[in-house]
């Protein structure tokens, strides 16, 4: 058995105990109120204590009571893959207030020699105003236009981080998302996306053309995204890996601050490859 899968009617009951999670958690937010189809794995339907939130993207985040052993076993079960539940590789968070990062750890060690499991760091950052105000006038001018992402540039993205992978379609994210691009040659050089929003948070999401590596593309998107949240009271928001310096040091050099290092474990599906 892998993991009870809690039915959509009931994903209510997810609600009130993601809220309590002090970490970014937009992701599995769009999950649990169903802008987006994704998974929701509990120890019990009736009245469940632990959750597992799956986004089609390949995020998950795993929070709530610790303690169910069942539960537990069949979480070892999901990660080893057994039943080839993991399609691709997936992105495990935990809520580092409780003990699930040691129950991780454990399987870790477990699971080590096939290397199934393999832990980095997950930085959370906090959105400096006055620190993007003085930053931002150092940014590097471009003659190339920056326009609003339009429905053709939605479909037509190619990339790893691309507004298709986060939205159920392309009316929902018109409706309610919000992106940019710089266009350099007909083509689409630099965008910058809100990959999860709600109604006080906007997340970013980012994705340059290999072409265009370098040129300072990226920086003057996601400020054109981030004058966006500003004029609509939202808050920007940030997170990426450590080891990720394609998004680390932007988010820097925009006024975000690193505040949170969490656990973040990489689950192979033994054999696929992808980053995140």
């Amino acid at each position: 058995m892998i993991m009870i899968v809690l039915e959509n009617k009931d994903y209510y009951k997810a609600i009130e105990p993601l809220s309590y999670v002090g970490i970014n958690t937009l992701f599995a937010e769009a999950v649990v109120e169903q802008r987006i189809l994704g998974k929701i794995y509990v120890d019990s339907v009736q009245e469940p204590t632990a959750f597992y939130v799956a986004h089609p993207y390949g995020m998950s985040l795993l929070f709530g009571n610790s303690d169910n052993e069942q539960f537990n076993r069949d979480l070892y079960e999901y990660i080893n893959n057994q039943e080839s539940n993991i399609r691709k590789s997936e992105w495990l968070q935990v809520d580092p207030a409780g003990t699930w990062a040691d129950k991780i750890d454990s399987m870790t060690t477990q699971l080590n020699e096939q290397q199934i499991i393999m832990k980095n760091t997950r930085v959370n950052f906090s959105f400096n105003l006055e620190t993007y105000h003085q930053m931002k006038e150092q940014l590097r001018h471009h003659d190339h236009e920056i326009i609003q992402m339009t429905k053709d540039m939605f479909l037509s993205q190619t990339g790893g981080v691309i507004p298709r992978y986060f939205w159920r379609d392309v009316d929902q994210f018109l409706a309610v998302g919000m992106g940019y691009s710089l266009v350099c040659e007909g083509e689409i050089a630099s965008t910058a996306f809100s990959a999860f929003r709600n109604e006080h948070q906007l997340e970013i999401g980012i994705e340059t053309a290999e072409a265009h590596y370098g040129k300072g593309y990226a920086l003057s998107v996601c400020s054109a995204l981030i004058e966006y949240c500003l004029d609509h009271q939202l808050e920007p928001v940030w997170a990426c890996r450590l080891d990720n310096e394609g998004s680390y040091k932007p988010a820097q050099r925009l006024g975000f601050e690193p505040t949170l290092n969490i656990p973040y474990y990489r689950l192979e599906c033994r054999g696929s490859i992808d980053s995140n």
